[in-house]
């Protein structure tokens, strides 16, 4: 079920109005879309962070007004503690919306029990799914990740109606021995040090040529 949010207008826009919500426990916000008016609007802090927390993306606004929003994009402090200002867009429950959604690990990893390390690098990706069914996490299943092997945006759970953005190919988690990569780049000059004594050659063979 998405978040509720009680929203009241903002009577004026500008700096001094929005420090002046803040103040009060507001933040400003304004929501645009579906070829309607811009309406500037303010909710309670307390309930956007709540809705952040939830990791909604979709949320119900009422009270001044009354309609399903997408957060679209949202402003922190410069400690990214408190929301300063909210972007809302309109959707209904068939639109077909972009967001992006946290990856999570699902399941034991085979690989870490043998001594591999796990590193997820994508830790969000970009989906493509219907307003009602934007998924709050998407799962990476670790528990066949064995050491030297990865999982990729294809082998990503994303639920029915949910399309990944992101190349399939893109790689999400890996599994590694620790100082194995090290190891690797400690010996790959060994290739150019055979491609310099070759150059060396070839220069004593063409000065004994002059």
């Amino acid at each position: 079920m998405n978040d509720t949010l009680e929203v009241i207008l903002r009577k004026t826009t500008g700096s001094s109005e929005a420090r002046r919500l803040r103040r009060s426990g507001m933040v400003p916000a304004i929501l645009y879309g579906h070829g309607e008016p811009c309406v500037g609007l303010a909710a309670k802090r307390e309930a956007v962070e709540a809705a952040v927390r939830h990791g909604s993306r979709v949320v119900e606004l009422k009270g001044a007004v009354k309609t399903s929003a997408l957060i679209r994009e949202m402003q922190w402090d410069t400690f990214g503690v408190e929301p300063l200002h909210v972007d809302f867009v309109r959707v209904s429950a068939s639109d077909r919306i972009r967001v992006k959604v946290p990856v999570d690990l699902k399941g034991e990893c085979p690989g870490q029990r043998a001594g591999g390390i796990v590193n997820l690098v994508l830790h969000e990706i970009e989906v493509e799914c219907k307003a009602d069914h934007v998924p709050e996490k998407v799962h990476a299943p670790v528990g066949h990740l064995e050491v030297g092997h990865v999982i990729k945006v294809r082998d990503l759970e994303l639920g029915d109606g949910v399309q990944a953005v992101a190349d399939a190919d893109e790689t999400v988690v890996t599994c590694m021995i620790p100082g194995k990569k090290a190891a690797e780049e400690t010996a790959a000059p060994v290739e150019p040090e055979i491609i310099g004594r070759k150059a060396g050659a070839e220069e004593g063979e063409e000065a004994g040529g002059e």
